[in-house]
């Protein structure tokens, strides 16, 4: 569906440069992804740290990506 975000309250239309920089987060944050997932089959790799590292990181960039969107209400 076109347009869709127009009809999910709180969000607003974005400008071309932000859509490209959010695009950008998100392929980072897949690259990081994709390395965090290799590093787990490291032998001897502290997979609870390796996961507060992954969630941390999923946050930072849903944080970016925050800033940027600056969707309304809580």
């Amino acid at each position: 569906m076109e347009n869709q975000h127009r009809k999910i309250d709180g969000y607003r239309e974005l400008s071309q440069d932000e859509i490209d920089a959010m695009n950008r987060i998100k392929a980072k944050a897949a690259e990081v992804g994709e390395l965090l997932d290799a590093v787990r089959d490291t032998p001897g790799v502290d997979q609870r740290a390796l996961a507060i590292a992954k969630t941390d990181l999923q946050t930072g960039f849903m944080w970016a990506v925050r800033a940027i969107a600056q969707p309304a209400g809580f």
